[in-house]
């Protein structure tokens, strides 16, 4: 999952979003020791970010997704399966949520920017751009699918593939639509029972 996904499968509480959100950007163990002196709420979302990855990565249909999407993309097709399922989640994003995904958005960056505290130094240019360019809603559309593997593909040597992530997605567009729209609601109920028992 990518980030528009992460940050609705955190429920409500700031913290859990927040930690959920900058999950990536927080290496090691999260031992008892280590993060005594956190936000609770924080090392939830923490948690739940890590939770939601593997339970992701070990489902069927993820899988058989991941496996189609693999005979083009290699080794990124991972990378590539959480941005086609951010590109779903936006284009039906009422299924899942009952605010627009506009208002959604402009609501999330407010937060973010509220609870900034909490953002590791490293990340900051990344969170700073995403506001700025609007990549949450931008994953509503192909075009903003096309500029988010671009903007990927320049990270680093290894991404470059991504540029032609998108000939794949425009050519099974309907095979991977098919697999979040069965996957997605399982997951959802899967990081609800996580927050309620953590």
């Amino acid at each position: 999952m990518n980030f528009l996904a992460h940050i609705l499968l955190s429920g409500n509480k700031e913290g859990v979003v927040m930690g959920n959100y900058v999950g990536d950007f927080i290496k090691g163990r999260l031992t008892d020791e280590k993060t005594a002196e956190w936000d609770p709420d924080f090392v939830t979302g923490l948690k739940l970010h890590r939770h939601i990855d593997f339970f992701t990565d070990q489902h069927e249909i993820v899988r058989e997704a991941t496996h189609k999407a693999a005979l083009s993309q290699g080794k990124l097709a991972g990378i590539v399966m959480d941005i086609y399922f951010d590109y779903f989640l936006a284009q039906h994003f009422d299924q899942f949520q009952a605010e627009p995904l506009f208002t959604y958005t402009r609501n999330i960056y407010a937060l973010i920017r509220k609870n900034e505290h909490f953002i590791p130094e490293h990340m900051t240019r990344l969170v700073q751009a995403m506001i700025r360019e609007d990549w949450l809603t931008s994953y509503a559309t192909l075009e903003g699918v096309e500029l988010t593997f671009h903007r990927m593909s320049r990270r680093a040597t290894y991404l470059a593939p991504l540029r032609n992530a998108m000939l794949e997605l425009r050519e099974n567009e309907e095979f991977y639509r098919d697999k979040f729209l069965r996957f997605f609601p399982e997951l959802q109920k899967q990081s609800e029972e996580f927050i309620l028992t953590h």
